[in-house]
C-alpha cells in the first residue's frame, strides 16, 4: 500500500501533464469534428437556445426543429437551411477556437504562462457548455405524451445531449488543475 501511495505522490507532475494531454485530445478531436456537417447540425439546439450564442444564427428557436438531420444522414433541404442559418460558419469558428484552447493547454507542459491561459480557457469553455443544461430543452428526456405520462421525463433525467454536456464538469476541474499547476511554476520562476 505504501508503494502505491508513494507512486501516486511522486507521479503528481506526470499526472498533471497527462491531464493536459487528455484535455488536448478531447479539444482537438471535438474541435476538429466541428468542420463536419453532422457535428455542426448536432450543436444547433445548444447554440440556438443559448442567450450567449443565439445571435450567431439567423433563425431563432425552435425553427431548427423542422430541419434536424438524423446523425450521419444528408438531407439537402435541411443542409441548405443550415447554410442560410449560419450553422456551418459558426461551427467552423467554434471548432478552431476549441482546438486553440487544446493547444494552449498542451503547451503548458513547456510554457507555464501559456498553460495558465489554456487551463483557464478550458474552465471558461466548460462553464459556458454547462449553461446548456439550463437553456437547452433537448438536454432532458422529453415527455412523450399519450395515454400515460412519461415516468422519466424532464429534470433530472438527462437525454443523450444532456449526458454529453454534464461531463464538462470534469473538463472544468481538469482545467483548474492544470492552470493551478502552471500558475505555481510561474510564481516559482518569479521568486529570487
Amino acid at each position: 500500500m505504501n508503494r502505491l501511495l508513494s507512486f501516486l505522490v511522486q507521479g503528481r507532475s506526470g499526472f498533471v501533464n497527462l491531464m493536459r494531454i487528455a484535455v488536448f485530445i478531447v479539444m482537438a478531436w471535438i474541435g476538429g469534428l466541428k468542420a463536419f456537417q453532422y457535428e455542426a447540425d448536432g450543436i444547433v439546439p445548444f447554440v440556438a437556445n443559448s442567450p450567449l450564442f443565439q445571435f450567431f444564427y439567423k433563425n431563432p428557436p425552435p425553427a431548427y426543429k423542422a430541419y434536424k438531420n438524423p446523425e450521419g444522414q444528408v438531407v439537402n433541404r435541411n443542409i441548405q437551411w443550415h447554410r442560410e442559418n449560419g450553422t456551418y460558419v459558426f461551427s467552423y469558428g467554434l471548432g478552431a477556437f476549441i482546438i486553440l484552447i487544446g493547444c494552449l493547454t498542451l503547451a503548458g507542459i513547456w510554457f507555464p504562462r501559456t498553460g495558465v491561459a489554456g487551463g483557464l480557457l478550458t474552465v471558461g469553455m466548460a462553464l459556458v457548455t454547462l449553461t446548456f443544461l439550463v437553456t437547452t430543452p433537448e438536454a432532458y428526456v422529453p415527455a412523450l405524451g399519450g395515454d400515460a405520462p412519461t415516468p422519466h421525463a424532464g429534470f433530472p433525467f438527462l437525454s443523450g445531449a444532456g449526458r454529453l454536456v454534464v461531463k464538462d464538469i470534469i473538463m472544468m476541474v481538469g482545467g483548474l488543475i492544470v492552470a493551478s499547476e502552471a500558475a505555481e511554476r510561474v510564481l516559482k520562476r518569479r521568486r529570487p
